[in-house]
């Protein structure tokens, strides 16, 4: 059996003009992450992330950049989007600024998705699920025993619930608890793909790497 080992990027920048960078405490979420791989010595034989920055720079911090490969299916869902085509008469300021009222604004609104009842979408419920299936495939089309993949809490979710057989409302409630730099890992060999460990940061687990833990 081979193993997926499948990181979120670091903390992004919540609240910036661009959200897709990461701010100081998520390079040393993924620094910390690397270290704690290389430290028990596990290093991968192929990495892939997607094509945002946020997921290219924690690769890059790990110190597990140089010859990676990308596949845009591991990219987030576009929430902003989402939030737009949702609300047509302008995005409520308290969803913009206050974490509380986001993330549950976040919820209800994947939830609507998933329900089609959010009119011309950027992306199809349907479709989201499509590409993540097709990033899990190519990551696992390999001879490496050790495949890491940097992605995001969205598509971890999704991989997570599908792998699990779970109703499409389970992807939303593991997107939420997946810390930041979290490990989730899967065994694969042929069509057998199973989950092994869901959000694990035992890179965290010191008086220190408590300080780091962060969900945004």
């Amino acid at each position: 059996m081979a193993e997926l080992l499948v990181i979120r990027h670091g903390q992004a920048s919540f609240g910036a003009e661009n959200y897709d960078v990461l701010s100081d405490l998520g390079r040393q979420q993924a620094r910390a992450a690397g270290e704690w791989l290389r430290g028990m010595g596990w290093a991968p034989d192929r990495v892939v992330t997607g094509t945002l920055n946020r997921q290219r720079d924690t690769a890059t911090e790990m110190g597990f950049d140089p010859e990676r490969e990308e596949h845009a299916g591991l990219n987030e869902y576009d929430f902003s989007n989402l939030l737009n085509a949702r609300f047509k008469d302008g995005i409520p300021d308290l969803v913009q600024g206050d974490r509380k009222v986001h993330f549950r604004t976040l919820r209800e609104t994947v939830f609507a998705w998933q329900r089609d009842e959010i009119e011309n979408p950027y992306e199809t419920w349907d479709a989201f699920c499509t590409r993540v299936e097709a990033a899990r495939a190519f990551s696992v089309d390999t001879d490496a025993k050790r495949v890491l993949v940097i992605s995001s809490g969205g598509v971890i979710g999704q991989i997570t619930a599908a792998s699990l057989h779970a109703p499409a409302q389970h992807m939303m409630n593991l997107n939420l608890q997946i810390k930041n730099a979290a490990m989730t890992r899967f065994m694969f060999s042929g069509s057998l793909f199973s989950l092994n460990e869901f959000n694990a940061t035992p890179h965290y687990a010191t008086p220190d790497g408590a300080k780091l833990m962060s969900y945004s």
